[in-house]
């Protein structure tokens, strides 16, 4: 019996890999040795080598994203070196573009699966744990004695007939549960791998619903929608909150990504109906800016989705999560700082200030000489600079996100952070640039801090700032409310002076 081992490494211990179990129900009827195994980027390397070579595996095969790729590729090139005779097996959306080049640039990588992985590697265990050939096998990509072979491309699957992993793999209860009710995307955003294939195939509606009531009967934590676009089918988004708030078990959270302005007068009359908290919205506005916004095919009203974003807000109900991308076309720092505003006037829970990442197979990166794109070689592939933003401008607005998540998006600042933002009488980027440029020049970024400690930077900020007087009642106000009264205790009698 051959045995073969599915995993990944993940981002974060609360993370889990959706793809491993799809595939593993996938060919679990080929390969009755299949095994899964799911590690973390944190883990060390040398207990994942460890764990991999006293397994005694035949077959590893590794899920690979742009999160983990480094590390993934080192892992198996020594796992090679370890155990010769082991094969190694690449999937994934990190390896499934200049999929020939890969391997020829990785000696150690015996197969790879480019694009959807399930029907490929089920045919895939079937043969190599028979001992046949690869040649007839689609969106495979192996190496036999006259060198790299790239097999024709594999058809999308029926994902509307897939199985539903949960029902052979435990819901872990201190994880993220993620769940797919639609594959693909209506949208053509140029920085998107999803808009690479714009057909939605979604499951049954009934079939989500029946998937949900397990969830719901478990009571797991949290429910994470990979959907790319949950609310792309107004009747059927509508449906499925409808249902969610019907049989509410006061528990579960669901997380949402939607696009803001297809929300209608329908929707919110359901959703402000919804128990605190039961969903969590993430908005992907990017920027503001409608040239920029028409050059990356993103046919959004950026009015209805400000105006909508309110209307969440107003509900106050649900968690909301607004994104910015910096480094996209047309945006100058000075048009950013306006789209910074824009969003952030909004009032969000949460304003994630991304960077852009120029992913394989994308349009943007495609293109990227049409704007002068310098960019990072490795994964990630983070924007350095482009035509209208320079690589100083980037990096300062990198310093204004780690404020900005340290600040705005951790909580326990909310009046000393409206209260600063007017005693400066600018706007709350200029605020957050301010602070930044204090933040680095006393060297709080070489450092992890403490909450409490968090609290007497500000205070330093603002006695650089001559706001000492007027702030020191706001953040003892925001300190008390966010900390215990025995850290209150202890931070008092260590005074604000950060050490």
């Amino acid at each position: 019996m051959k045995k073969v081992l599915l995993t990944s490494l993940n981002s974060k211990y609360v993370h889990s890999n959706l793809a491993l179990k799809y595939l593993h129900m996938a060919a679990a009827d080929e390969c009755e040795g299949l095994e899964i195994r799911e590690f973390t980027i944190n883990n060390s390397r040398d207990y994942i080598f460890s764990e991999l070579v006293m397994g005694d595996y035949d077959a590893v095969c590794f899920s690979c994203y742009i999160w983990n790729i480094e590390k993934t590729t080192e892992l198996a090139a020594d796992l090679k070196k370890a155990k010769p005779q082991v094969s190694i097996l690449f999937g994934g959306p990190e390896v499934s573009y200049d999929s020939a080049k890969f391997m020829q640039d990785h000696p150690f990588l015996d197969f790879l699966i480019y694009g959807e992985g399930e029907d490929v590697f089920a045919a895939w265990c079937r043969e190599f744990c028979s001992g046949g050939a690869y040649g007839n096998i689609p969106g495979l990509v192996w190496r036999g004695s006259t060198g790299v072979t790239v097999n024709m491309p594999a058809q999308p699957i029926a994902f509307g007939e897939s199985g539903f992993p949960y029902g052979v793999f435990p819901c872990e209860s201190d994880k993220v549960i993620y769940y797919e009710a639609s594959r693909g995307c209506p949208f053509n955003c140029g920085y998107c791998m999803s808009s690479i294939d714009r057909r939605v195939r979604e499951l049954p509606v009934e079939r989500v619903k029946e998937d949900l009531r397990f969830f719901l009967s478990q009571d797991v934590k949290q429910v994470k929608f990979l959907d790319r676009t949950f609310n792309w089918d107004r009747k059927r988004s509508l449906e499925l909150f409808r249902f969610l708030i019907e049989n509410d078990n006061g528990v579960t959270n669901f997380h949402f990504e939607v696009c803001a302005d297809l929300l209608d007068d329908a929707i919110f009359d359901v959703l402000k109906s919804a128990r605190d908290d039961l969903f969590q919205f993430e908005i992907g506005i990017q920027s503001t800016h409608v040239p920029t916004l028409e050059a990356v095919n993103r046919s959004t009203n950026i009015d209805k989705v400000k105006e909508n974003v309110l209307r969440l807000l107003e509900l106050g109900n649900a968690h909301i999560h607004v994104d910015l991308i910096a480094g996209l076309p047309y945006e100058d720092y000075a048009t950013f700082r306006n789209s910074f505003n824009e969003v952030y006037g909004l009032g969000a829970h949460n304003l994630q200030l991304g960077f852009l990442k120029l992913l394989k197979g994308t349009e943007i990166r495609a293109n990227a000489d049409k704007f002068n794109y310098q960019f990072m070689d490795k994964a990630p592939y983070q924007v350095i600079s482009n035509d209208f933003i320079s690589a100083m401008e980037l990096c300062r607005l990198k310093q204004i996100e780690e404020v900005l998540d340290l600040y705005n998006n951790r909580g326990g600042f909310e009046a000393s952070l409206k209260t600063a933002i007017g005693l400066m009488d600018r706007t709350a980027f200029d605020f957050y640039e301010a602070f930044a440029g204090y933040f680095y020049r006393n060297g709080h970024q070489h450092r992890s801090h403490k909450k409490e400690d968090l609290y007497r930077i500000f205070y330093g900020f603002s006695g650089e700032m001559g706001w000492s007087e007027e702030m020191l009642p706001v953040l003892e106000s925001d300190l008390e409310a966010a900390m215990n009264f025995d850290a209150v205790k202890k931070f008092k009698r260590k005074g604000w002076d950060i050490k």
